[in-house]
């Protein structure tokens, strides 16, 4: 799953249009939303599975809208159209990855009135993560993971629980680009999915080192976080999934 925010906001300054955020969300108006679709499908999702197929026939690229993969309504009617998801249908999801394909998925979504919805990319990978059963949803940004105290760059969270997550957010203590990661990693757990991942996509190799090493190089959020303990409200609710 991708957004695309930068080269949204490079295009809607060339055309001279009005940049607005809410609630770290982009206020998307009709025009703005020819703009997030055209750059999201026509641009970037292109560019993605470009780069992929150079070494093979590997990825297929799609949008939130195709087979009414996500279904979504208006969010708040100040951020115009920016969507909530009602629905995931995983059905195309799984015939291409049955047949061997990555799907690149541009995260527009369909709304019952016949338009397009601008998804935070986020909360669209964490939904799908746990439509689709998976073990562990990543997300590739340009910073190391979460800290404890962004000025200090020692201060690198290496694992917490999901309990400490939801703390974290609940005290405000956290950046408003790390809001939605955090909440989408949250959303995935408490729907099932065993662990998430923040990790800096800049990083060369971040994948194989958070994923095959035990230090790992980001921050990672189970339900059992840092200590191999659940918490303590997590257990009952968790019950079958947890590990002891």
């Amino acid at each position: 799953m991708h957004g695309g925010g930068p080269e949204i906001t490079n295009y809607m300054q060339r055309l001279g249009m009005p940049i607005e955020f809410y609630q770290g969300l982009r206020v998307t108006d009709a025009a703005a939303m020819e703009i997030v679709k055209m750059v999201l499908v026509g641009k970037v999702n292109k560019e993605l599975v470009s780069a992929i197929n150079q070494h093979g026939r590997l990825a297929v690229g799609i949008a939130g809208d195709d087979g009414n993969l996500i279904k979504a309504k208006q969010l708040d009617e100040r951020l115009g159209r920016v969507g909530e998801i009602t629905c995931i249908d995983t059905t195309v999801v799984e015939n291409l990855i049955e047949d061997g394909f990555i799907p690149v998925i541009a995260t527009v979504a369909a709304g019952d009135d016949g338009g397009s919805y601008n998804i935070n990319a986020d909360l669209v990978a964490g939904e799908i993560a746990s439509a689709l059963g998976a073990e562990k949803v990543i997300f590739l940004t340009d910073v190391d993971g979460l800290y404890a105290d962004f000025a200090d760059k020692e201060s690198l969270i290496s694992a917490l629980s999901l309990g400490e997550a939801e703390r974290m957010v609940a005290d405000d203590a956290l950046s408003t680009g790390m809001i939605p990661k955090v909440g989408a990693c949250i959303h995935a757990l408490r729907a099932g999915v065993p662990r998430a991942h923040i990790l800096n996509g800049i990083t060369p190799h971040a994948l194989l080192l958070e994923v095959y090493t035990d230090a790992g190089v980001g921050t990672m959020i189970t339900h059992t976080g840092s200590l191999g303990l659940p918490d303590d409200d997590m257990y009952i609710a968790y019950e079958d999934e947890v590990t002891l």
